[in-house]
């Protein structure tokens, strides 16, 4: 479905009952009628166990679940990575498991990856699902026939192994999840996706938090909305609704950790559907920004707010040095109102049901629960004041560029959104790009909503908002494969392509809001 306008969502808030089609069974949102909706809303929270903060949850909250980790087996000079994609069920609330999807055993997300910068690496992933599958390795400067992307299609009970590559990108934090057109929603939702954390030897001399799960914390944060299927209670919603009624952080409800009284650093990642995050701490602390999607930053960027939309990575520093033992405070999303948000922030609007409501719409609400433990013998008590050298990243100017060009969104309410007026097709390339050249790619949001833009097979530097270098933010000047495209706004970024990818396999460009994805808001380029 494509976007109400602002008054259809008032409508869809005003008394409707909301009933949609979901796998041929029909299912009855929570949060629709008034009266019958309101209590049905009761019940369901009266199932968890407990709240993080957030304003639409119980009190009382759960341990955090950390990814296990995935260092792969070497071989020959090349370290294989083996991925399982399958069925299972997570006990989420009281009464039935909900169905989720999970890699290698796991009932939700998958294991973090590890990977070091210059070494050979390959990926095998078995779909043990019922249904097809591709695994994208998102962030990756790899070739277009290892990309995963919609045309690496991986079917049911089959096996797809990459073609060996050299891990070329810097230390960050990057992901990998399902890119099936037209399926990602669903999948995303049901939990396929996990972490890949490269390591290089620049990173690795600096004096920062890197101990997995202790003060070097993955957090996949999202959302999710229960509804009853097929007579089962308590299952995720992936048709018909852009946004979570729940706030989750690694498949976990009301989620809480214990971290240690030094600097801790955050691996965050927006895996939202549609909704944007506007971070901050319960306290209004400052905290500092070290790293986004493609490598650490020069130097530390202190923030008290930090927009994030659906696909971004960035790495954040928390000093608790200074906290007591025992102490608690939240990570937050200031999605609410007289946070300077406007109507196209992702959550913003103002409807709590619907296709485009939420109970967490337009509202300030937990996404963890942090308590401050002993400090580790061995932990980092000081922020470092300079980090990556960004070696390649100040080559990427528009003076540098030989190519520009203008892509612009188009359509929406009621068509979908498109690119440039047409939508997604497996078989036509949207742009043909040469080898080894530095372009510059304009992106224009048009005038329905935000979105979030990501390109595959580079990473590059944003160079202006809306002409402005003065508008890019400073945590933003950095490596980046997404970025967040407010309403009416326009992003420049240049980049230099070094991989290839052909018609058989091309690379996409496409919103990272997986409805809008799914519905058509994807686009192919090749490089040779």
């Amino acid at each position: 479905m494509t976007r109400p306008t602002r008054t259809h969502v008032g409508l869809l808030a005003g008394g409707v009952a909301v009933t949609v089609l979901v796998m041929g069974a029909s299912s009855t949102l929570l949060g629709g009628q008034p009266g019958v909706g309101r209590l049905a809303q009761r019940r369901f929270l009266d199932k968890l166990s407990g709240d993080a903060g957030g304003s639409n949850q119980q009190t009382g909250s759960r341990a955090l679940w950390i990814p296990p980790l995935l260092a792969g087996t070497a071989s020959g000079g090349v370290t294989s990575y083996d991925l399982a994609l399958s069925a299972a069920s997570k006990p989420l609330v009281s009464g039935p498991a909900t169905a989720t999807y999970g890699y290698n055993g796991n009932d939700f997300w998958g294991p973090t990856l590890i990977l070091n910068k210059g070494e050979m690496a390959r990926m095998t992933v078995r779909n043990s699902l019922s249904e097809a599958t591709t695994t994208h390795w998102h962030g990756l400067l790899v070739p277009g026939p290892v990309d995963g992307g919609p045309h690496q299609m991986v079917e049911a009970g089959s096996t797809w192994t990459t073609d060996p590559f050299v891990v070329k990108n810097n230390a960050a934090t990057y992901w990998y999840h399902p890119h099936m057109h037209a399926t990602t929603q669903k999948q995303l939702t049901l939990g396929a996706g996990g972490f890949i954390i490269v390591r290089d030897a620049e990173e690795a001399a600096l004096a920062l938090p890197r101990t997995y799960g202790v003060d070097d914390i993955p957090l996949v944060l999202t959302s999710r909305r229960f509804t009853t299927t097929s007579g089962t209670a308590n299952q995720f919603q992936y048709t018909a609704t852009a946004y979570g009624d729940y706030a989750m952080a690694n498949g976990t409800l009301n989620a809480s950790v214990t971290l240690p009284k030094q600097v801790v650093r955050l691996r965050l990642l927006n895996a939202e559907i549609e909704r944007d995050y506007n971070l901050g701490f319960s306290d209004g602390r400052t905290f500092r920004v070290i790293g986004s999607d493609g490598g650490l930053l020069g130097a530390p960027v202190p923030v008290t707010r930090l927009v994030m939309a659906p696909g971004e990575r960035y790495e954040v520093l928390v000093e608790l040095g200074g906290d007591a033992v025992g102490s608690t405070l939240d990570l937050m999303a200031y999605n609410g109102n007289g946070q300077g948000l406007a109507f196209g922030f992702g959550g913003y609007e103002p409807a709590t049901s619907g296709e485009f409501g939420s109970l967490l719409n337009a509202k300030n609400f937990s996404l963890l629960r942090i308590t401050v433990g002993a400090a580790t013998a061995d932990g980092v008590r000081t922020v470092p004041a300079s980090l990556a050298s960004q070696a390649g990243l100040s080559d990427l100017a528009l003076g540098t560029a030989t190519q520009a060009r203008a892509v612009s969104i188009t359509g929406g309410v009621p068509p979908p959104f498109t690119f440039d007026g047409r939508g997604f097709s497996h078989d036509y390339v949207n742009q043909f790009v040469t080898r080894g050249t530095t372009e510059a790619w304009t992106i224009n949001a048009g005038g329905i909503f935000s979105h979030s833009f990501h390109i595959h097979g580079v990473q590059f530097r944003i160079v202006a908002r809306n002409g402005s270098a003065a508008q890019v933010k400073p945590y933003e000047q950095g490596w980046k494969d997404t970025f967040y495209l407010p309403i009416r706004e326009t992003v420049t970024f240049v980049a230099r392509f070094d991989e290839v990818a052909d018609e058989r396999y091309p690379y996409m460009y496409h919103c990272h809001m997986t409805n809008h994805e799914d519905e058509g808001l994807m686009g192919q380029f090749v490089v040779r």
